[in-house]
This record gives structure tokens, sequence and C-alpha cells, in this order.
């Protein structure tokens, strides 16, 4: 197979020929997996005991159709192996679930999806498991935070919504050096733009709900690394139920066959809505790895392919004056999600709380906007900022 990243978009991990001499994958809509005969069922389960199952049992632990998506993701992260999930957050919750256990230590970069920082905080303290967390610009001095009980770093990049970024083989270094793994969810970058497991980081999650669906209209998740680490969270999965449904799995695999087009569209949009903005008088900030005032712009030139659709910024004038501007966008929709082939838009900050102090207590600024690029044309996604800028004097 190719390694270019158009070509396994298309065609990595789909067998040929498929059923019926269909040219897309079938849906396999089914629950359960019937046997001709009890002798079936020993020889199976002798494969199964041996780790060579070459046939499904029962729709909570696997479904062809969400096994050739599991394929091709793992080919795009250049992993051995993928699991799919039913969403981000099951991907996230069952592999730490499955590799902490009471008495451990987590290490997160505090930068990261609210609700993954919800889970540790608020679940994984609940049994007995500890986490430190760390802004993303102390990265470099992540070792200060290890303990001896410490298992697994996880860290988010880029970092939403200020797009944040850390060294990741020094991260995979420090982890490996005392004996950790390390993970990260890699959902804003996608492999695209970032293939973490070839920097030394052994699992790479995935909201496949965002930029590898692309089109928001489904739910899923997915980690990606060796086969025989998966194989403890692929139990896992079983057992919570995580599991994403055939229909999910045939959108995703759609999906998927356009990614690299997408991302790529979405990387020159956004590195052009970025530099359009860092020069109105009415932005007070804008992040965006792709510009040299971004804190980690070197380290963005040295790791990403490109820095992804995501635009966040500043503007003037304080709360009421972004609401404002938000409300005047023609183009994008207004949402709490990213990735997809629409741009949305969102003054981030009312999707935490409407409480003032809360947002405060958050991290955010009421001024922040977040602007997730979709692959209209750039023209058009600029003139639109434009006018919401001019129609408020912002």
């Amino acid at each position: 197979m190719s390694e270019h990243f158009s070509t396994q978009s298309v065609h990595a991990g789909e067998q040929r020929p498929k059923p019926y001499g269909a040219i897309t994958t079938p849906i396999v809509q089914t629950s359960t997996y019937t046997f001709t005969d009890t002798a079936s069922i020993v020889e199976f389960m002798q494969q199964k005991a041996a780790g060579q199952q070459h046939r499904d049992e029962y729709g909570r632990y696997s479904n062809p159709t969400q096994r050739t998506v599991e394929a091709k993701i793992a080919a795009l992260e250049g992993g051995e192996t993928a699991l799919l999930f039913a969403s981000g957050m099951a991907a996230i919750t069952t592999t730490m679930l499955t590799l902490l256990s009471s008495g451990d230590h987590l290490v997160f970069i505090q930068d990261c999806y609210r609700r993954t920082r919800e889970f540790v905080g608020s679940y994984l303290s609940r049994w007995g498991i500890e986490s430190t967390g760390i802004p993303a610009d102390q990265a470099p001095n992540l070792e200060q935070a290890l303990r001896p009980h410490t298992r697994l770093i996880f860290c988010e990049m880029p970092t939403n919504p200020y797009l944040r970024l850390i060294d990741l083989e020094q991260v995979a270094a420090l982890a490996h050096q005392h004996g950790l793994l390390c993970a990260i969810d890699s959902t804003f970058a996608t492999p695209i733009n970032l293939q973490p497991l070839a920097h030394g980081i052994d699992l790479v999650l995935h909201s496949a709900t965002k930029y590898l669906g692309g089109h928001n209209d489904l739910l899923a998740g997915a980690v990606v690394g060796r086969r025989q680490l998966l194989s403890a969270i692929e139990k896992g999965r079983g057992v919570l139920g995580g599991v994403a449904g055939p229909q999910e799995a045939y959108l995703l695999l759609r999906g998927l066959k356009t990614l690299d087009l997408r991302v790529r569209r979405q990387n020159e949009n956004a590195q052009r809505v970025a530099e359009f903005l860092q020069e109105q008088a009415g932005v007070e900030r804008v992040y965006y790895p792709g510009l040299p005032s971004h804190p980690d712009h070197e380290l963005a030139r040295r790791l990403l392919r490109g820095c992804g659709g995501v635009v966040s910024f500043e503007l003037r004038g304080g709360h009421e004056a972004t609401s404002r501007f938000v409300d005047r966008l023609r183009l994008p929709y207004l949402g709490p999600t990213l990735g997809g082939v629409e741009s949305i838009a969102q003054q981030q900050a009312l999707f935490i709380s409407l409480d003032p102090a809360e947002r405060r207590a958050a991290g955010l600024s009421d001024s922040l906007v977040r602007y997730a690029v979709g692959i209209e044309d750039a023209a058009d996604i600029i003139a639109d900022l434009e006018q919401a800028l001019e129609g408020g004097k912002l």
C-alpha cells in the first residue's frame, strides 16, 4: 500500500474484492453471529484463546464494518492496530480505566478537553487514582510531576482552545525512561498533520466525531497503538460496552475517504484566516501555531505537516462586543464542535458557564472566539469575518 495519505484514506483496510462485488464496504447490520454446529463453536473458542480469532461472535465485541474502519485508521496513523468506540470520551475513559488501577498516579496536560479533565478529577479520584495536571507551557518540567506510582502521561495536541503544542519526543523519552506509558489525544491534529506514534508515543486517541468523520453526522472515537497494548483495552471495551455501531462505522468509513483532501483545505483556509485576523485592529490576539506570534510556532514547524483548521482569537471590547460579533457572522454555524466541512464558530466561554466567575475560573476569556474553519472558499470566510468586524467597528 502506498504511504501517501490520499491513497491510504481511500483504500487502506478495505478488502478486495468486497462482498457481492460492491465497491463500498457493506454495513453488516447484526447484533450477533451464528455458528453452524457445536464443533464450529469449539474451534472458534480455541482460536480466540490463541489470539487467532478470524470471525465475529457478538456485536459488542466486533463487527466487519467496524474492523474495516479500524484497519484504515491504523494505517493512517502508522499503528499496528486500532479500536473503534462509540465516542471520543468512550475511547478516553475506557483506555484510562484499563491502564490505571487504584493507587496509581496519572500526569496530564491541563490544557485539554474539559470533559477529560472532569473524568480525571471527578471520577478517577473516586476509585483511588491520583492525578497531577501540568499547564502546557510547563511541559518541559514534566519530570517534576512524576511519582513512584505514576503509570501514565496523557496529553492533548494541539490543545483546546489555545492550540498549544508540546515536544512529543521529549515526553515519550521521559515516559519510557521511567517505564511509563504515554498517550495523546490527537483529535485537532489528525494523522494528516501529525503521527504521534512516529515520535515515540504509545497510544493515539481521536474523537472521530470531528475531522475523521468530517460531516457532523456521527459520534465515534478511536485508539491506535501496538497490538499487545490494545488487546487489554479491547477487553475493556467489551466489558464497558462503549462500542460503535455498524451504521456509525460506515459513515466514518465514508468520511475517512476524503480526510486528506478536507484537512489540507482546512489547513490552508485556517492559515489565511489567521493571517487576516492578526492584521485587524479589532482583534486583540490570534492563537494559531502557523503564525510566528504563536509561542509554539517553532515546534509546529518541526512536528506538524499542517497547523489544523481551528483558529482562536480574542476581540477588543469584552463580552458584549464579542457576542455581537459572533451574532453578525453569516457563514459559520454557531455550535460546540469542530472538524466538519461546515465552518462553526463559538464564543467558547458561554459553553462553559453563564456565570462570569466560573468562566474566569476555567481560564477562558469572555472575548475568546474559537473558529473551526470548514472547506468553504477562504475568500468567503474572510469576507464574512470582515463584515462582522466592520459592522461592530471592532
